[in-house]
Parts: C-alpha cells; sequence; structure tokens
C-alpha cells in the first residue's frame, strides 16, 4: 500500500466525519433527529519481512447513537402527558359551566322553592300561583340549557374520537409503509438511519394519540400494539380502526376493527389507554357521564318528590291533585344485535327519588330461566325480574313483547332527565297547594283535647273520604269509636305502634298519639271527657288552605336524595364539588407530566441529541485530520516527484 493511498484513505475518512458532523449540526433543531457518529478504523496492515505495516483507515459505519429504553420512558411520558391535557381541556369546560353562579342550577332552585313559598303564603293569590309557575318553567329551561350544554361537549368528545382515530390510522399505515422499505435497505451491518429516525419520530407522534407498545420484529422492522395487545402494525402491514354508533346509543361513539365480512367488532373503551384519545375516553366514561347522569339524578328526583306530594293536595277547584311535573322516563336502548325475532319492549318510569341512582343498568333476557335480569353497571349488582311491574332502584319496570335469548338492553335512568323535565300544569288554579282532609273538635266538647290537622300519604289516593268520619271517646273503655268499617287504624306513641286489628276492640286512646287510618294521619292531645267527638272529613273550601303547600316548600331542605341522605342542593353540590376537584386533580397532574416529560426529554437528548458544542470541537477535529490526511498525499507526491527527476 503506498503512502499515496494511505493518504487518500485518511482523507475520505475525515471527509465522512466532517459530513457526518455536518449533518448533526444542521439537523440540531430537526424534531426526532437522532445524532450520528463515523466509527473509524484501521484497514489492516501488510507484512514486509521486518514487520507489519499499516494500509490506511477507513469508515466501517456511520453509527445512530439511540437508547431504546431511554426512548420507550420518553414516549410513556408524552402519552401520559398528552392524556392529561386532553382530560384537563375537556373537563374545564364542565367547570366552567358549573361555576357560573349565572348559568348554575342553584339560583333556580332557590327561586323556584322561593315560589313555593310565597304561594304558600297566599294561596288564594293568583299572582302567587302564577310566579311559581313561572319559576318552574324558568327551572326546568335551566335544567335544559345545563344538558345541552353537556350534550355539546358530548357532541365535541365524539368528533375528537373520530379525529383521533383518523389520525392513528394515517400513522399505522405510515409505519407499515416504512417498515417495508427499512427491510428492504436493511444489511447485517448497515441500517437506514435517516429513515429509522423518521420512524421513531412516527411513533412519538402516535403515542401522543394512544399509548402503544413496540416490539422488534423481523428484518428490522417494528410491530406497534396497543391496550391488551391489540395490534396496529404488524411487520408491513397495518391494521386500521374504525368507529360506529354503540348499539344501545346512537349518539355514543365506540371504536373498532372492520372484519374481512364487513362486520364491525367493537373494542371495550378499557384498552384505549394514554394520549389524546385515552384522556377523551376516560372524560367521556368517567366524568361526562357522571355529571350528566347526577343532573338528571337531581332533575328526576325533584319532579318525582314533588309529583308524590303534589298528588296528596287539592287545587283551588277542590279536585285531587295531579302531576306537577311529567314524570320522568328512563332512557332505553335496545341493541342493535338483538334478535331480529324479538318483539320485546322495555320501558322503565322513575317513581321513588329516594332509591334513584345516577347509575346506568343493562337489562338482560335469559331464555333457559325465561326470565330478565337487571345490572346495575356501578357495581355490578343483578336483580332477578320476577315480574311486570317491578321497581328496581326507584325505576319502575314494565316488559312487553315475545323477548329472544341474550336480548340486551341499555336503561339510562337519569341521563335524559334533564332535558326531559317539563312541567305538566298551565292553570295556576290546579296547583295543589290545599290538604284534601280537615279536621275539627266541636266547641261543645267537655274535655280540653285538641285535634290537629290532618295529612294524608298515598294510601289516601286508593280510598280518599267521601263524607265526614265522626270518631268518640268513651272514657269508661277509653277507647275512640267510629271509624270507617273494614280499615286498619294505627296508633302511634314512643315509636311503639299498635294496630286495630288484629289488637282487639278499638283503638285506645293516648295522649298525642299520632293515629293513622285510610291514609290520613293526625293527633289528639290532651285530656278528652266522656262522649267528646272529633271529626275527619273531606276539605269541601281549600281556597284559602295551604298545608300541601308547606310540605311541598319543606321539599327544598328535606334529605330525599341517594336513599334520603342528602337534598336536591347538596346532590347538586356534591356533583359541582366532584368536577372541580377532578378538574384540579388533572391541573396538578398536568404540570407533574410536563415535569416527568422534561425529565425524559433530558435523558434521552443526553445520548441521542445533538450537543453543538462538541460537534463545533468533532468539526475543527475533522478538519485538521482532513488537512493531515492532504498534507500526507502531498508528501507522497513530491516524493514521486523526486524519483522521477533521478531518471532526467
Amino acid at each position: 500500500m503506498s503512502l499515496l493511498s494511505i493518504g487518500k484513505s485518511g482523507l475520505l475518512a475525515a471527509q465522512v466525519g466532517l459530513s457526518t458532523t455536518g449533518n448533526n449540526i444542521t439537523n440540531a433543531n430537526t424534531a426526532g433527529y437522532n445524532r450520528q457518529v463515523a466509527i473509524q478504523g484501521d484497514t489492516g496492515t501488510q507484512y514486509r519481512g521486518f514487520g507489519y505495516v499499516g494500509t490506511g483507515t477507513e469508515i466501517t459505519a456511520v453509527r445512530r447513537y439511540y437508547d431504546n429504553f431511554l426512548a420507550t420512558s420518553l414516549r410513556n411520558a408524552e402519552a401520559n402527558q398528552a392524556a392529561l391535557d386532553s382530560y384537563s381541556n375537556q373537563i374545564n369546560q364542565i367547570d366552567n359551566l358549573l361555576s357560573d353562579p349565572t348559568a348554575g342550577l342553584s339560583p333556580a332552585l332557590q327561586d323556584f322553592f322561593s315560589g313555593v313559598q310565597d304561594a304558600t303564603a297566599s294561596p288564594a293569590s293568583s299572582a302567587a300561583r302564577q310566579s311559581l309557575l313561572s319559576n318552574a318553567e324558568s327551572l326546568a329551561s335551566r335544567f335544559h340549557a345545563m344538558n345541552a350544554r353537556l350534550v355539546e361537549i358530548s357532541s365535541g368528545v365524539n368528533s375528537q374520537i373520530n379525529s383521533s382515530v383518523n389520525e392513528i390510522n394515517a400513522y399505522a399505515r405510515q409505519i407499515a409503509e416504512i417498515n417495508n422499505t427499512i427491510a428492504g435497505l436493511t444489511t447485517d451491518t448497515v441500517a437506514p438511519n435517516d429513515l429509522l429516525d423518521k420512524r421513531d419520530q412516527m411513533l412519538t407522534e402516535l403515542n401522543k394519540l394512544i399509548k402503544v407498545n413496540v416490539t422488534q420484529g423481523d428484518d428490522n422492522m417494528l410491530n406497534v400494539q396497543f391496550g391488551n395487545g391489540q395490534p396496529l402494525v404488524v411487520g408491513n402491514k397495518p391494521f386500521q380502526l374504525e368507529t360506529a354508533s354503540s348499539p344501545n346509543d346512537a349518539s355514543r361513539l365506540v371504536i373498532g376493527y372492520a372484519a374481512p365480512n364487513g362486520n364491525f367488532s367493537a373494542l371495550p373503551d378499557a384498552v384505549f389507554t394514554g394520549g389524546q384519545l385515552g384522556g377523551v375516553m376516560d372524560f367521556r366514561n368517567g366524568a361526562l357521564d357522571q355529571a350528566q347522569n347526577q343532573l338528571g339524578q337531581v332533575a328526576a328526583g325533584l319532579a318525582t318528590a314533588f309529583n308524590a306530594q303534589h298528588v296528596l293536595g287539592q287545587d283551588q277547584n277542590d279536585a285531587p291533585g295531579g302531576n306537577f311535573f311529567n314524570p320522568i322516563e328512563a332512557y332505553v336502548g335496545p341493541s342493535t344485535r338483538n334478535s331480529a325475532a324479538s318483539t320485546a319492549e322495555v320501558k322503565g318510569v322513575v317513581t321513588d327519588a329516594s332509591k334513584l341512582t345516577a347509575s346506568d343498568y343493562s337489562v338482560d333476557y335469559d331464555a333457559v330461566s325465561a326470565s330478565y335480569s337487571i345490572t346495575r353497571k356501578s357495581d355490578g349488582q343483578v336483580t332477578q325480574i320476577t315480574g311486570s311491574p317491578q321497581e328496581v332502584d326507584g325505576v319502575t319496570y314494565t316488559f312487553s313483547g315475545t323477548p329472544a335469548d341474550k336480548d340486551n338492553f341499555l336503561v339510562r335512568p337519569t341521563y335524559n332527565a334533564a332535558a326531559s323535565l317539563t312541567v305538566a300544569i298551565t292553570d295556576p288554579a290546579k296547583i295543589a297547594l290545599a290538604a284534601p282532609v280537615t279536621t275539627a273538635a266541636p266547641t261543645t266538647n267537655a274535655g280540653n283535647a285538641k285535634i290537629s290537622a290532618g295529612t294524608v300519604d298515598k294510601d289516601y289516593l286508593g280510598t280518599p273520604l267521601t263524607a265526614p268520619v265522626t270518631l268518640t271517646y268513651d272514657k269508661d273503655t277509653g277507647e275512640l269509636s267510629g271509624f270507617p268499617a273494614g280499615v286498619t287504624v294505627s296508633v302511634t306513641q314512643n315509636g311503639t305502634t299498635t294496630a286495630y286489628p288484629p289488637t282487639p276492640g278499638q283503638p285506645k286512646y293516648a295522649d298525642g298519639a299520632t293515629i293513622n287510618f285510610g291514609g290520613i294521619s293526625f293527633t289528639i292531645s290532651g285530656t278528652p271527657a266522656d262522649n267528646d267527638q272529633f271529626t275527619v272529613g273531606p276539605n269541601t273550601s281549600g281556597v284559602g288552605d295551604s298545608r300541601n303547600g308547606a310540605l311541598l316548600a319543606g321539599l327544598q331542605t328535606k334529605n330525599i336524595l341517594n336513599n334520603g341522605k342528602s337534598t336536591f342542593q347538596t346532590t347538586y353540590a356534591q356533583m359541582v364539588n366532584f368536577v372541580g376537584t377532578k378538574a384540579r386533580e388533572s391541573q396538578i397532574a398536568s404540570t407533574a407530566a410536563d415535569a416527568a416529560v422534561k425529565q425524559a426529554t433530558n435523558a434521552q437528548q443526553s445520548v441521542s441529541g445533538v450537543n453543538l458544542d462538541e460537534e463545533a470541537a468533532n468539526l475543527l477535529r475533522y478538519q485538521q485530520a482532513y488537512q493531515a490526511s492532504g498534507k500526507v498525499m502531498q508528501v507522497a507526491s513530491q516524493l514521486f516527484d523526486t524519483l522521477l527527476s533521478l531518471g532526467n
């Protein structure tokens, strides 16, 4: 090997080093670029008798500085950051809605019950009654507006799901294509570094949409999965996701694969974790659904409880009270997978506010047992249906038609309740502020016993009084007589109740005890004289009566919802607090995620990033090597010229 060739090899090696360093410098700000270095080695030696002499140098490889562990850690951190940012952006919309004092529910609830109190204070006033109806309409409108905003947010979630799925599919196709290209250019010792960088950057962007797992395949190709191993890319084959309406709810999108036969195979929402898509799914299945269900729980609970008390009253026309609000029907969505031969129908109406939950339910039919079962999705509790109608968690279900095996229905009792809340009464005179019964103690009584104003419960609706009932006290026996024949009379004092029958004889008088018969309750207090009488009869003039109005007003502070543990306002406050807490938690978590991404980026860049100071030093080093190699070639040329001159 001549000196000229040795110098030439050094010149070429330095030139590659300069090119590699220049490429690093120019791509310092290129996203996904991993710095490269020219690996230089000798070209071997030749034996010259006296020993071995070197023959020059060569570039054995241009290596890419890449650490898979650090790159994976950074991708995972960025997936978590994207999920939290997406979740935070979504939940802030609900938080802003609920925190707005002009758009929140509390002022409308307060105005409504203030209207009830004003009408109760002036039951004969048409203006007060009309004001109550106006406040009720305003309350219903507020529920509608809040629900409409939540529906709008839900629609935005659907749009983002569609957008994310389209982007994921695009990246899957691109990664499959570049996998194929890389496989064709890869040998045992050489890999296309720039294409590897480009593929890694695609994985980074894909991971911001959905958290993926990457495994090494054949021929330097990568396989990409998400969730529990669901494939996105296997070698050079992409797997495309699609969206479709939920089988039970056309307004809700689900994600899955399209089968070769054209059928859609939905995936469970739980497999979509991390990235923007994971954050949106977490928001929809958590905060959004809970907010909409809890808002509906307040609406359905208010309508049901108010109606239950209102029908126990009497209006200005002395007619029994009707529903103040229209009944709330549960959303029932039959699955699109139900048998075409099935004619089954399921209906649900909210009938008990105290037992109502904010959960969704699954109704399933089993042909083997020939029965329905209802599963509460929040905790998996199953209730077997034994008849129709049947009440489950405050919702009365009715079943009709002929079901087929595995028929399924999604029931959401409160989901659409806020949108469904409407006022049933338009005539102020039909507001039932009066009680349907009156009580009296004649002034001719010799004793000092007094009878309280009577109240009624739902049992009264089946057997209302049509004529007064006169009760007479017998001093010798201590009994009250005159109760209608065939009814059970209960006497409750100090928590102990005695029923007649089965207890023989007439009810015994007890000072201050609560007496109930036929759904009518009252107390008699004091010391009655022999043959003192007390009358209980239908109310024939309820114009100035507001006893039922007082009970309606009392619903504002009564613990009705959640099995009698919370009021309407406290339930709404719990929803506001839940959303506010989640919004704050997401902000804190996002801050932590930002720090984690920064730390992971620094670690990854310490290995793969371009350090301009280091590259400047390398540039100078390769420049000197290039000049030195050129000098070697110059010396070799001079020596050759000297040899030529010897022949002259």
